[in-house]
């Protein structure tokens, strides 16, 4: 499968070191080979150069012009529903579920472990009850 995600202007990115890990800005400019200008008004991320090897190209792409001031980055953003859209993929939703793990203590973990042994055994009893009524019926 060929390649669908270029470094190119416009494209959003997630950035993966610093203070602003985590959050997703849009490519205004490509610096060099190494770095490009990003800026992401919409997800609190200031204007930036930033290395390429530590960004993570996203699916989504937003139209303006090579070097936009962030007031049209921002239109555009907004525009195109970008911060929406990036939320309710599951990418976003893997990412905060891991940071809300990261982010549990040793009793949480416990409460969590004792929560899925709960619920596994309610799935076994009723799949045991369903497999018990099919060999009744002869059909296993």
């Amino acid at each position: 499968m060929p390649f669908s995600k270029f470094v190119e202007i416009g494209r959003v990115a997630v950035l993966g070191d610093g203070p602003d890990c985590g959050k997703i800005a849009a490519i205004v400019n490509v610096i060099d080979q190494n770095r490009v200008l990003l800026d992401g008004p919409t997800s609190g991320v200031g204007r930036q150069a930033y290395p390429i090897k530590k960004l993570q190209l996203t699916p989504l792409k937003v139209n303006f012009a090579f070097n936009a001031s962030t007031r049209v980055v921002r239109k555009e953003m907004e525009a195109e529903k970008v911060q929406s859209t990036w939320e309710s993929s599951a990418w976003a939703k893997r990412m905060a579920i891991k940071s809300l793990r990261n982010g549990l203590n040793d009793f949480d973990r416990f409460k969590l472990r004792k929560a899925k042994s709960a619920r596994n055994k309610i799935v076994a009893k009723a799949l045991n009850t369903k497999k018990k009524q099919l060999r009744k019926a002869g059909k296993i």
